[in-house]
């Protein structure tokens, strides 16, 4: 009996360890730049996929939530932002059922994500995803100076 309880711990710790390392070696996750230039990381977190800010471009309209709906947020900074979160794997290169906030327009809608090699398209929509938009991001491999 000791035995059995021994093998199912093993088993429980093996399954418990290697799900970490499925989400760290997915190809959505690191860091990426969007059309404007900002660096934003995709990263394993609680509630699937989340994306955040990390560095702001010099060509962005503002260095804060200048568009938030609720003027309380309007000088938060977006360095740091969390801009979307929920996202979970599809398949090994989609991920769906998440919430993007878009900065440069206050407005959060629902996500899909795509990676293909270095490229990921992210397409925010409304309702359904004919009714939306698509991103192309591209990874960074360099260096880059993060906002603080």
């Amino acid at each position: 009996m000791q035995r059995l309880s021994t093998i199912v711990l093993i088993a429980i710790f093996t399954f418990m360890g290697m799900a970490p390392l499925k989400a760290q070696t997915s190809p959505f996750l690191g860091d990426w730049q969007e059309p404007t230039g900002s660096i934003i990381r995709i990263e394993a977190c609680s509630s699937g996929f989340c994306i955040r800010i990390l560095s702001i471009s010099p060509k962005a309209a503002a260095a804060s939530d200048i568009y938030n709906p609720d003027a309380t947020l309007r000088s938060r900074s977006l360095c740091n932002l969390e801009i979307g979160s929920h996202f979970s794997l599809s398949d090994a290169t989609h991920a769906s059922g998440g919430t993007l906030y878009d900065p440069k327009s206050g407005n959060t809608y629902r996500g899909t994500m795509v990676v293909e090699g270095d490229t990921l398209r992210l397409r925010g929509y409304v309702m359904l995803p004919f009714f939306g938009k698509t991103e192309i991001w591209r990874r960074v491999h360099g260096s880059f100076q993060s906002c603080h």
